[in-house]
């Protein structure tokens, strides 16, 4: 499970420096929001999925 969260962030924060890349349009915004949704998630997730001996 943390292989797949940690795949989905790296993923997303990737798509999301390309996706600065594109020209400023309402596709260009709206993935970069779900990109960012999905970093925040993924992150979140990898927080709660940590072991008691991991700060």
């Amino acid at each position: 499970m943390k292989a797949l969260l940690r795949l989905v962030l790296c993923v997303a924060l990737v798509a999301n420096v390309l996706l600065d890349v594109m020209d400023e349009s309402g596709l260009q915004l709206a993935l970069s929001i779900c990109a960012g949704v999905t970093v925040v998630g993924s992150g979140a997730g990898l927080w709660m999925l940590r072991g008691p001996r991991e700060s």
